[in-house]
């Protein structure tokens, strides 16, 4: 089984050191200062679960790999319709995609039978085809990440908190597809859950990343200290109802509740969401995967949702705002 890790940053580089560890080969491809580190000294792992290094090939030209049976996407959602002079070198027939993003992947609808928005594109993630075109969604295989991972520096991964990745194929079921790669992953040691309506757990996660996300970047604030505001906290409770409405309108199930929801974000405690990460790195927000496309999917459903509107409203603008110059006079 050959694994290439297409964006080797923070979780693309723990998962293949993990995946290394467990007697997978890996192949990582990142760049920079991070590549020339693991290069040089392996991917060296600081985790409360135990320090380990792996030494998978690493290298920034998918060509020097070849095609492998799956390709683990560590990059922004954003990014998907620009990576496929990446892709290309690393696909077979039957090359698999696990797409570990956060929010509303591009295939959503794509594997519902007899759904009434079966094959409905969502065009927040897929504006015009345009990831679908480079992403079949006959190859994606979903991932739900239930893990944070930070680059300390060039090379070193912190590993915070958190070791599983729920899979799930977009049409239900377990595959053994799917089921190979957990087992990979899990002699890793990783958790690798294959969940037969991994919609369900989609929304479990969205529900805490559509609110805590984007709130984090307008109020630079972290996540304790937005569930011990109270007026914040109450948005957020807000946003979380509406989006399993939404949820639940497009067919899902999440089982979990606003409160709990909010409970488990505040005991992370003064932890910054990536959204705030990059905000303050001054890279793209991660926007259209997190609020926007659960905005298209209100559209589609006919539920309202007002908060997550007006929320989307705001960071939209900050995201055009604080990359851009501002004028003089």
């Amino acid at each position: 089984m050959r694994v290439a890790v297409l964006g080797a940053g923070a979780i693309g580089a723990y998962v293949g050191a993990a995946l290394h560890r467990g007697g997978t080969e890996v192949h990582l491809v990142a760049r920079g200062a991070h590549l020339a580190a693991m290069a040089a000294d392996g991917v060296r792992v600081r985790s409360p679960r135990g320090d380990f290094v792996a030494r998978p090939h690493v290298t920034s030209d998918p060509r020097e790999i070849g095609p492998v049976d799956y390709v683990f996407l560590g990059l922004k959602a954003h990014s998907y319709p620009d990576c496929g002079a990446l892709l290309e070198p690393l696909l077979h027939r039957d090359t698999a995609l696990v797409a570990a993003q956060n929010g509303i992947p591009w295939w959503y609808f794509h594997g519902l039978a007899g759904h009434p928005l079966a094959g409905q594109r969502v065009e927040a993630v897929d504006p015009g085809g345009a990831t679908s075109r480079v992403l079949a969604v006959e190859r994606a295989i979903g991932c739900v990440v239930y893990c944070s991972t930070v680059i300390e520096e060039p090379g070193v991964i912190r590993h915070l908190e958190g070791t599983r990745f729920s899979l799930g194929e977009p049409s239900g079921g377990i595959s053994a597809r799917c089921q190979r790669l957990a087992d990979a992953m899990i002699a890793g040691g990783l958790k690798a859950p294959v969940e037969p309506r991994l919609r369900d757990d989609i929304w479990v996660k969205l529900m805490g990343n559509v609110a805590f996300n984007p709130l984090s970047a307008l109020t630079r604030a972290t996540m304790a200290q937005m569930c011990e505001h109270g007026e914040t906290r109450a948005l957020v409770a807000e946003m979380m109802t509406e989006a399993l409405a939404i949820a639940r309108a497009a067919g899902a199930d999440p089982r979990v509740s606003v409160e709990k929801r909010i409970d488990g974000a505040w005991r992370v405690g003064h932890h910054k969401t990536s959204m705030l990460q990059d905000l303050e790195a001054g890279k793209p927000l991660e926007i259209d995967a997190i609020i926007g496309a659960v905005v298209e999917l209100a559209d589609l459903t006919g539920v309202p949702a007002p908060a997550l509107r007006h929320v989307r409203a705001a960071i939209g603008l900050l995201d055009r705002t604080a990359t851009a110059a501002i004028p003089v006079g």
